[in-house]
């Protein structure tokens, strides 16, 4: 098949070209991501193949209907970015990568809350300016701490694991309960209860029309005075309007993040010679209790590989079968408003 890569970089090329490597496909790397004006550079092609950041809205899959596009592959587990009733409209495939490596982004979660919570990062920059004093740098014990999981799938429930490895107590929040996380002693509450009663609150949720926003300036409300707020899910599942407003008054202490629910204009790119145009961006930036990276979770050598072997094996299907390996329908979101079964990127 004629696939037109969006989105790619490097690192994409080297493993898309190892899966392969036995020449199936005729992967036409694009730098650019998809967008309305980028639609025609996919002509000539049977399939595209899409990352997170690309936008495959209805008037972009219809002009790929006009071409004859007939298959979205995604480099992705999340699907967020594809108008699947158009697809289904047109009759274009969609297919995606359900799961790759949940130890990739739970590890990175607790990247971000051990360097958010021990200060690492201003360390880092006091040290290498010969600044040794550590006023301003206390931190906390994890141990005997409670950690709220919000969605405890595949991802989820590896967070889960490494908690209860730093003797934290684990709540978790999610319409599926899973007898791993049970014997754990992983305890299921409601997501009220979860926002009161846990130091640390990490999201691992799909983002759909039942988790867009969960995080808002209610649910900000009922958590405990200086407790931590994490996200390598999705960016639009969090309020940034509302963490901004949570941290002006001191009522969350601290915020790390992976993920920023308007990164389309930001992530995977270079943009150190400009200035940041997004202000909410820009104002997360000037608290130092807040932790960004750019939607970097899944970033291990391990999941690119899975993730590439699964983007071929996708295509390989819908060659020989007309149908995609792991097919994304529109019925797909229907397993519960945080139910996370899959990766996060």
């Amino acid at each position: 098949m004629k696939v037109a890569v969006y989105s790619t970089k490097p690192y994409d090329r080297q493993f898309l070209d190892a899966a392969n490597a036995a020449g199936r496909h005729e992967l036409r790397y694009l730098d650019c991501r998809l967008t309305v004006s980028t639609a025609a550079l996919a002509k000539g092609s049977s399939a595209v193949c899409l990352f997170a950041n690309d936008e495959a809205n209805a008037t972009t899959i219809m002009a790929f209907a006009h071409m004859g596009i007939r298959l979205i592959a995604l480099r992705s587990a999340g699907f967020n970015n594809v108008d699947l009733e158009a697809a289904s409209e047109h009759a274009i495939a969609v297919a995606r990568v359900p799961a790759y490596s949940p130890h990739a982004v739970a590890e990175h979660t607790f990247a971000l809350i051990l360097t958010l919570v021990r200060k690492v990062h201003r360390a880092y920059n006091r040290v290498r300016e010969g600044n040794f004093s550590l006023d301003g740098l206390m931190g906390f014990d994890l141990a005997g701490k409670t950690i709220g999981i919000v969605g405890a799938g595949n991802i989820g429930s590896v967070v889960a694991r490494i908690a209860t490895g730093f003797g934290c107590e684990v709540l978790a929040h999610d319409p599926v309960r899973r007898p791993e996380c049970e014997c754990m002693g992983v305890e299921y509450v409601s997501l009220e209860e979860l926002l009161e009663r846990a130091d640390i609150v990490t999201l691992h949720c799909p983002l759909n029309d039942g988790t867009r926003h969960l995080i808002d300036a209610a649910a900000i409300g009922r958590m405990k005075p200086g407790a931590v707020l994490v996200n390598t899910s999705r960016g639009a599942v969090v309020d940034t309007r509302a963490v901004i407003g949570a941290l002006k008054r001191r009522h969350l202490g601290g915020v790390a993040i992976d993920v920023y629910e308007e990164e389309d204009a930001l992530f995977f790119e270079d943009r150190s010679d400009e200035a940041i145009m997004d202000d909410q961006f820009a104002r997360l930036l000037t608290f130092p209790n807040v932790l960004i990276t750019g939607h970097q979770g899944f970033f291990t050598a391990e999941a690119l590989t899975k993730i590439a072997a699964t983007t071929v094996a996708n295509l390989d299907a819908f060659k020989e079968t007309g149908i995609a390996l792991h097919p994304v329908t529109i019925e797909e979101p229907a397993a519960g408003p945080v139910s996370e079964t899959v990766s996060a990127a």
